[in-house]
């Protein structure tokens, strides 16, 4: 199962994707994460998505990450007196806290923070934008606005603030059961929606107490403001370009992304591109020119991953929108300008030791044409940080450690396997060539390029680097 490219794909399980055979199918088609939406589905359907996971994980016997993405603090408008209504331009109309069924003239509004944070001249976004309300007056938990753009708005449309900060914590309560039911299940990744602080990570951060990795997904024009805090704070971003592109003007979301991939490849945090990426292929087998080359751009710009949302949940397509994706991954990559263009905004390593290694072992490695950079990891530190200089060569991550393998998963370009400990470096180097081998990275007399820390076991503490050519000094090794 060694894949053929180094961007990761990350697939949503959904009615579309609930079984054992098509899940089976995904990763066998290129699925490196599978998502779980916890704004949709029960705790039940969750388990049951991830338990088959574990069974394909079990069979194919390559770790595979499961990403929870907790709902946030989506905020909705009621409900209305037969299901709509039609809002036109000029006109006026009120939100508020009352719980009764909404008409033309107002409806509800269920969260007092809103009110809080409004001024007169603010501006709201509902149904993904497709509707624009201004304050023009306010009253306690009552607002009077004009309908700028109208339009008909239905029951439960989210609701969007751009460019106020609301005092709103990301976690919900219940993204708070969902998070504890996720981390009791094994869920490998917790991905935070509506970030709009550093605070928020933190939060989360003291909640997961390292159970899983955190991810921060930047869709609030607040928290690209204090990008690199949240960056540095959190394990992980995702880009998640749907209520980005709904606060902010269309044409800066693909100017941030490059920002926040850029920004995470500094730090050396595994980012996500998501939303839309082949939406046409919810109801269609193939996706349009234009979302071939949305994907292919967020390859070229090196992020760790890309990610299927609906396509893969309840489209049609499934099989074929991974297919496809998998496909346009591997076509980028074969492209000489892909590691020109990676590499064009060099990402120099920190004053450390650890960092002189991985990037040592990227530049020996060219030079003696290795077949493969070998990272022995307790952490996945090592491997975070040999990812992060896009290195021509395979990165091949060993660990003892199950869950970090999984989380591995995801990182750019790092084929991970679960392995047994050693207790010497001339141990792990004999382990290493015979993992490399095993995996299809080399053959006998090829060399790879080992890094490790010692004393073993000790977190970013890669300090050593050894060239081995594969297949000689070897002890046999049945288990490795």
């Amino acid at each position: 199962m060694k894949r053929k490219r180094l961007c990761k794909i990350v697939a949503t399980l959904g009615p579309a994707s609930s079984d054992k055979e098509t899940i089976t199918a995904l990763f066998e088609a290129g699925v490196d994460t599978f998502r779980l939406n916890f704004s949709h589905g029960t705790h039940a359907d969750h388990k049951e998505r991830y338990d088959l996971i574990r069974e394909v994980e079990k069979e194919s016997d390559r770790p595979i990450a499961v990403l929870m993405d907790l709902q946030g603090p989506k905020l909705r408008v009621g409900r209305f007196v037969n299901d709509s209504a039609e809002l036109t331009n000029g006109s006026t109309f009120k939100l508020d806290m009352k719980d009764e069924l909404g008409d033309a003239n107002r409806a509800t509004l269920p969260h007092k923070e809103i009110f809080d944070a409004l001024e007169v001249g603010t501006d709201l976004l509902l149904d993904d934008g497709r509707i624009r309300l201004r304050v023009t007056g306010l009253s306690g938990t009552e607002a009077t606005t004009e309908v700028v753009v109208g339009g008909v708005l239905s029951n439960n449309k989210g609701v969007n603030v751009p460019g106020v900060v609301l005092p709103l914590s990301a976690l919900t309560e219940k993204d708070l059961l969902d998070m504890e039911f996720g981390l009791e299940l094994g869920c490998d990744w917790c991905a935070l929606s509506f970030v709009q602080r550093p605070e928020d990570v933190m939060e989360a951060r003291k909640l997961v107490n390292g159970r899983a990795g955190v991810m921060a997904k930047l869709e609030k024009p607040s928290a690209i403001e204090q990008l690199e805090a949240i960056v540095e704070l959190t394990d992980a971003v995702m880009v998640a370009r749907g209520d980005l592109g709904v606060e902010l003007p269309p044409e800066n979301v693909p100017v941030l992304q490059k920002r926040i991939i850029g920004t995470c490849r500094e730090h050396g945090k595994p980012v996500i591109v998501a939303t839309q990426m082949l939406e046409t292929m919810v109801s269609a087998p193939t996706p349009t020119r234009a979302e071939a080359s949305d994907v292919a751009t967020a390859v070229y710009d090196g992020a760790d991953a890309v990610m299927l949302s609906a396509e893969s949940a309840s489209g049609a397509y499934p099989f074929e929108a991974v297919t496809m994706m998998n496909r346009i991954i591997e076509t980028i990559e074969q492209d000489p300008l892909y590691l020109k263009l990676v590499h064009a905004d060099e990402v120099l390593p920190n004053p450390t030791e650890a960092d002189a290694i991985s990037d040592a072992a990227r530049h020996v490695a060219d030079l003696v044409d290795a077949k493969a950079i070998v990272t022995f990891t307790t952490t996945g530190s090592t491997a975070f940080r040999a990812a992060r200089g896009r290195p021509n060569t395979p990165l091949l991550g060993l660990t003892p450690d199950l869950r970090v393998a999984r989380k591995m998963a995801l990182v750019w370009g790092v084929h991970s396997v679960n392995t047994r400990d050693v207790s010497s470096f001339g141990e792990m180097v004999g382990k290493s060539t015979r993992i490399a081998r095993r995996e299809g990275f080399c053959e006998n007399g090829d060399k790879v390029v080992v890094t490790a820390g010692v004393p073993f076991g000790t977190p970013g503490a890669t300090n050593n680097l050894r060239i081995a050519t594969v297949g000689q000094h070897e002890k046999p090794d049945p288990v490795a």
